[in-house]
């Protein structure tokens, strides 16, 4: 047995490898660098923490004890996968923002006298010198990097700070890299490659494709809320086991909630208005208790590792097929058959057209409103955002541009502060991609694009696993299946 199996085996719980699994571990341990595309839930995280296990058995240099490094945008997970491995008795450890700062420098202080083999950080952490001190103290034996579409202007949920993974790359001495993903269309792969700093013939691809046999693929036309509401109380009493319905729009989902208590289903609603208790709380009950259904917004995801999830129903249009496949990727993870349900009425898709919208303000407007937090700062922090949004468009209360434009602002560092409570300071001037009309256009184009494709897979006729396949660039292995 080797030693990849045997931790596999001993600290895993698991008897064999899945997959290319054993083949990524191994192109890893022996310092060459890899893509991983691979469905959620496929263990993607064993290809960086049994290497990460190994290499701290094996021996470091005593100056510079060494460590793998994983960069996570998902702060909301990383203390649910450092308590996981700890109870695994794994050495591993996160920072992020939720620690105090007193945690923080205890925790800097400890990474830098050796401990720990495995470390959780967001990419935004390198920008914090008190992380740099620390972090120049260990050897990075290895680089894994999650969720790596976000590297990407091409994926589907870019992260600026991302951008600085190639740079970072290098100023830990570039060491073995492990790029990770669930979806990845040809366009993506590229760019992760290229943003790495890496060349194409350096980088192994391990395309596990997004085939799930035991995933059901329906569409259903609806043409009212009535028949939607009849095609999810089918599947709810068809189906038995749990399961979940996502929305769009919060006030849409209430408004299904209520239909269904009526009709006497009870279910878990989920969605971004709730507070963290609450939503913690229900996402809990939802794993725990057998049967559950749950209605959600896409706020509802991350962190959900639930094996019997026998359906997934999309009662509104999703915005691209990557949120769409990701979304579905929750379903009949212990391999049995399991439904995904997409209910298609033309009516959403004016839905998605309001949020493309507001999440791509123009450059005239991104200008307002950096001219507003440069002239009138001080209003701004102390009567909130509702003001503002007075000042710029008057009585649209719902256009959500305003929020697009400060958020994408706190990416890029050009205000710093807190977004909520609100609390902004001005850092930079508006770098080009939010004053150039062409960039700021073609960021749109995108979006544009990806919802076409939605619309046309919800259209099409013909066998969409290969509608999917085609997307993301892949061949179906059994173009019946």
């Amino acid at each position: 047995m080797s030693e990849s199996h045997r931790i596999l085996k001993q600290v895993f719980g698991h008897t064999e490898f899945r997959g290319t699994q054993s083949e990524i571990i191994q192109r890893v341990l022996a310092n060459e660098h890899a893509l991983v595309i691979m469905p959620t839930g496929m263990g993607k995280s064993l290809c960086y923490q049994i290497p990460a296990i190994q290499m701290a058995q094996r021996g470091v240099l005593a100056e510079r004890p060494g460590v793998t490094l994983v960069i996570s945008p998902l702060i909301a997970l990383m203390k649910d996968q450092v308590d996981s491995l700890v109870s695994k008795g794994v050495s591993a450890t996160f920072v992020n923002s939720s620690l105090s700062r007193r945690d923080r420098e205890d925790r800097y202080q400890q990474i830098a006298n050796g401990q720990f083999d495995l470390l959780y950080v967001t990419p935004e952490r390198f920008r914090k010198p008190e992380f740099l001190a620390a972090i120049a103290k260990r050897e990075i034996q290895l680089l894994a990097v999650d969720e790596a579409h976000c590297i990407s202007e091409w994926g589907h949920d870019f992260r600026p700070d991302y951008t600085r993974v190639g740079e970072i790359r290098e100023s830990l001495g570039s060491p073995p890299t492990l790029a990770l993903t669930a979806t990845a269309t040809p366009e993506v792969q590229a760019d992760i490659v290229l943003q790495l700093g890496l060349q194409p013939d350096q980088v192994k691809m391990f395309h596990h494709g997004i085939e799930r046999p035991n995933l059901e693929l329906r569409v259903e036309h609806v043409w009212d809320d009535d028949r939607k509401l009849n095609a999810m109380l089918d599947v709810i009493q068809r189906i038995a086991g749990s399961g979940i319905i996502y929305f769009t729009l919060i006030r849409t989902l209430i408004q299904f909630s209520d239909s269904l208590h009526e009709k006497g289903i009870p279910h878990l609603v989920y969605h971004g208005d709730l507070t963290r208790d609450s939503r913690r709380s229900l996402q809990d009950r939802f794993m725990r208790q057998p049967g559950q259904l749950v209605l959600a917004t896409n706020a509802f995801g991350m962190g959900i590792d639930k094996e019997d999830i026998r359906f997934v129903v999309h009662a509104e249009l999703p915005g691209s097929l990557e949120s769409y496949y990701q979304e579905i990727g929750r379903a009949g993870r212990d391999g049995l058959l399991s439904e995904c349900s997409l209910l298609y009425d033309q009516r959403d898709l004016a839905t998605q057209m309001e949020f493309m919208r507001w999440s791509n303000p123009d450059a005239q407007f991104y200008q307002r409103v950096y001219d507003f937090l440069i002239n009138d700062l001080e209003q701004i922090n102390s009567f909130g955002v509702e003001w503002l949004r007075e000042k710029l468009h008057h009585k649209q209360k719902h256009d959500r541009r305003l929020e697009t434009s400060l958020a994408m602002m706190e990416r890029w560092g050009v205000v710093g502060g807190t977004l909520h409570p609100l609390n902004l300071s001005v850092e930079t001037e508006l770098p080009p991609r939010f004053t150039d009309a062409i960039l700021v256009e073609r960021k749109l184009k995108r979006d544009q694009h990806k919802l076409l494709k939605m619309v046309e897979y919800a259209n099409s006729e013909g066998n969409r696993k290969a509608f999917l396949h085609n997307y993301f660039g892949l061949q179906l292995s059994d173009p019946a299946s």
